[in-house]
């Protein structure tokens, strides 16, 4: 009874001809027919109505089909077709239950269904048993002809059908034996095939090549019962293993998989139904075909939600993952063998295009993991080859060599993290990350390579600035005529060293020649531009350059000491010297004259502004000739590129200097005639005549002390009316004017001198007034001669030095001191 419980009967297809989905994928829920494969088989059972069909199945195969109940007459029992499991038949076994031919219920003309029937029949099952009474056997019109024409005709709508296996069931077989009746049997089958229509391919093929014709026989059920089942079960041991070589089964050239029998049961049915001829090699590769589709979407899915997919995927967002490679073989190694496991015994072709395609989409699902990861792995190696990189030119390694190493160092780096990544399953290509990496590296080799030559060019262009500016500026200050053969000569000599030190620190990065050329070129023109702005800002302070240099002449000797106005000197001369000291610089600022191109600017300025009339101009002669070789804007032998000062601006830089000049050279005169004034010794005939004559009134002094000391009295008074009365101070505005002021002032001085020995003499009555009275007189001289004895000498930005001695007083040379705001000379020359 258990065994009946597990037959899991169902009604494949109605009376009507609907399919049952629903009960046949129970079916194979149920009896777990799906885990079968190829290791299955189908029997199915046809022949007249209420020929016992369904018993024999019952009893053959341990199923519950519904049977005929005698007692109630004999009528239709299985409508349509149903399927039953095989209890205990191994392998698995499907028992098909056809309904019966020749029924009343259907009518004598419909036999639509019986076809269609039978040639589903035929498409699905590896055995088909025939049931037929045994007193049809040699009979023209039997019942089981009709059947046999049905079977033979509907062979002709399968193209290339399967070798099945017809095994003819003589039921309730009488006394003759079956040695007798088989090839009476066989006769009338070979009959009835020679006699249906076939196609033109198949009209000469025997019946051998599309059927395996086996025959038994069984006693009757009714009257032999236990005679009967002893033969159905020495029947039932021929179907195990009825699919092993030598079994009872055909050649299973067109089995499905079990796990696409309902698939291709519900197609093949729909074919029939439509009235289509049936292909069954066709009919298979559509089956496998959308079977195989069917479990490779199943493996697809199960892959997208696998948690050590998951874990992976997770992992790779972060970082790289070691291992990934390995790791993401073995996830998709698991699902494709599954996917081979369970499509194994589809068609063949139809499986390997299919596992192609789950191979592709998988790879296609995983590919973006594998592309996160070598971004992560190529930004892992750019970040090492940085830091590599960086810590070799700290050691001071050269730039070109370090830059190799870690190029082949990180590329290594990067070639073993994609091999840990390459999966089994693909030929994954990463060269173009790889290229990618390489730009990325040489991009920052480039960047870097760019910043270390602009750091050195800046620190040429220091050092260049630091080894011209000054030099430069001390040329400027000495200005003469071979002021610009030396700035060349400068120029020359340091740019060759700055370019020799910037050719050797470069040397490391491998330059190629022309970009060191252009480099060098380069520092060679800023050594220009840097002499030729140095000479731009020192043309701005060139008045201030010139009255320093005038200065520089007029107020020292030839020995470069300071100047001392003794009155023999020729003011215009020095004053000449100077101008023309100050000219030859403003020559010299003019322009810009590094090409050694020659020029005659100095002509030029000497011809117009010494030997000219440019002065001050007077109001009435402010106009300037066009033959005036300075009032054009240019000069001809300079390109306005070059030109410093343009002519008219030196006319009028002259004009300025003349002006501010000018009081220097008045004061110079001013103190040459105060020093001549003030010179009231004798010639030195003179004082050789005096002494020598003198001799013997000298002697006398010396042998009378009070002679002497009246003298001395004499020359304390005369000193301290001398520093009273100033006479040096009235002398200085002339003679006439001196001895008018002293006249009127002498008689006022005495008295004052004579009341203050008064009110000396007075405050101390002493034997030693006479010798007080003389210190007092001596003490007010010296106080006297303390003032400033040029308080008579107009106060101006120029004073003139003036010492005492012996032989009076002596005045030396102004310095001029006077100048102008830079910016207010930078704006006139602008």
């Amino acid at each position: 009874m258990a065994e009946i419980d597990h037959c899991c009967s169902t009604q494949l297809i109605d009376g009507d001809g609907g399919f049952n989905v629903a009960g046949l994928d129970n079916f194979m829920r149920t009896t777990k027919l799906s885990n079968c494969g190829l290791s299955y088989a189908v029997v199915a059972i046809m022949g007249p109505q209420s020929s016992g069909k369904s018993t024999l199945l019952n009893h053959l195969f341990h199923t519950n089909f519904r049977e005929m109940d005698a007692y109630r007459g004999r009528s239709q029992t299985t409508k349509g077709i149903w399927i039953a499991h095989c209890v205990g038949i191994e392998p698995f076994t499907v028992a098909m239950d056809l309904e019966g031919t020749d029924g009343r219920e259907r009518g004598e003309d419909d036999t639509t269904f019986e076809k269609q029937s039978a040639l589903f029949a035929l498409a699905i099952a590896d055995i088909v048993l025939i049931n037929m009474w045994c007193h049809d056997i040699g009979r023209e019109h039997a019942a089981n002809k009709p059947l046999l024409k049905t079977v033979f005709q509907v062979m002709t709508r399968l193209f290339s059908p399967r070798k099945t296996t017809l095994l003819f069931v003589i039921r309730d077989k009488t006394k003759t034996p079956l040695e007798y009746l088989e090839p009476i049997l066989r006769e009338d089958i070979q009959k009835i095939w020679n006699a249906v229509s076939k196609p033109e391919s198949h009209k000469d093929t025997p019946l051998s090549e599309f059927f395996n014709v086996e025959v038994t026989a069984l006693s009757s059920f009714e009257e032999k019962e236990e005679q009967f089942k002893e033969q159905v079960a020495q029947l039932r041991l021929c179907f195990f293993n009825s699919i092993s070589p030598g079994g009872l089964a055909g050649d299973r050239r067109g089995v499905v998989p079990a796990s696409g029998f309902s698939f291709s049961a519900q197609e093949i049915w729909k074919v029939i139904k439509e009235n289509k001829d049936l292909d069954l090699p066709a009919h298979k590769v559509m089956v496998a075909t959308v079977r195989c589709e069917e479990i490779a979407n199943e493996k697809l899915l199960h892959l997208s939600s696998d948690e050590d997919w998951l874990a992976l995927e997770e992992a790779v967002q972060c970082g790289p993952v070691s291992g990934f490679g390995r790791k993401l073989s073995s996830i998709l190694e698991t699902y494709f063998s599954e996917y081979d496991v369970e499509a194994f015994y589809f068609d063949e072709g139809v499986r390997n295009a299919k596992r192609k395609q789950l191979e592709s989409k998988a790879l296609d699902f995983v590919h973006p993991a594998y592309l996160n990861l070598l971004g992560h792995l190529r930004f892992k190696a750019l970040e090492d080859f940085k830091s590599k990189l960086e810590q070799m030119l700290n050691k001071g390694e050269g730039l070109a060599a370090s830059a190799r190493t870690c190029t082949k160092s990180c590329m290594l780096e990067f070639d073993q993290g994609c091999a840990d990544a390459t999966i089994r399953q693909a030929n994954w290509d990463a060269s173009k990350v790889k290229e990618k990496l390489r730009r990325d590296i040489d991009a920052h080799t480039s960047s870097v390579r760019n910043a270390k030559l602009s750091e050195l060019m800046v620190t040429y262009e220091k050092q260049l600035i630091r080894s011209l500016s000054e030099p430069v500026e001390s040329l400027f200050d000495a200005a003469g005529r071979d002021t610009w053969a030396s700035i060349r000569k400068l120029l020359t000599l340091e740019t060759a060293i700055a370019a020799s030190e910037f050719s050797t620190a470069i040397s490391s990065f491998e330059l190629d020649r022309s970009t060191v050329e252009k480099m060098l070129q380069d520092l060679r023109d800023y050594a220009r531009n840097v002499l030729e702005k140095k000479a731009r800002e020192e043309a701005g302070k060139v008045l201030i350059r010139m009255k320093d240099r005038f200065s520089a002449v007029f107020s020292h000797d030839n020995d470069s000491m300071p100047r001392v106005w003794t009155g023999k000197e020729d003011i215009k001369t020095i004053t000449k010297d100077a101008c023309t000291a100050s000219l030859r610089l403003l020559s010299v600022m003019v322009a810009i004259r590094l090409d050694e191109k020659p020029d005659k600017i100095e002509n030029i300025l000497f011809s117009s502004l010494m030997e000219g009339s440019v002065a001050v101009a007077s109001s009435q002669d402010r106009s300037i000739t066009t033959s005036d070789p300075l009032s054009s804007s240019t000069w001809k032998e300079v390109s306005p590129k070059n030109t410093l000062i343009t002519p008219v601006q030196c006319k009028s830089l002259w004009r300025r200097f003349k002006a501010e000049t000018e009081y220097t050279v008045t004061q110079a005169i001013s103190a040459q005639a105060y020093k001549r004034s003030n010179n009231w010794l004798p010639p030195p005939w003179a004082i050789v005549a005096m002494v020598v004559l003198g001799f013997n009134e000298f002697m006398l002094l010396l042998r009378n002390p009070l002679y002497l000391l009246l003298l001395f009295i004499a020359y304390l008074l005369s000193k301290a009316m001398w520093v009273q009365m100033d006479v040096p101070g009235q002398f200085q505005h002339g003679t006439l004017a001196g001895l008018i002021s002293i006249s009127s002032r002498f008689l006022p001085t005495v008295m004052n001198l004579l009341r203050r020995l008064s009110e000396e003499a007075q405050g101390n009555q002493t034997p030693e007034a006479p010798r007080q009275q003389s210190s007092l007189a001596f003490e007010s001289f010296w106080n006297q001669n303390q003032l400033n004895p040029t308080s008579s000498i107009p106060e101006s930005s120029v004073s003139s030095n003036i010492s005492a001695s012996d032989g009076g007083i002596e005045y030396s040379s102004p310095n001029l001191t006077r100048r102008r705001n830079t910016k207010i000379q930078e704006a006139e020359l602008s």
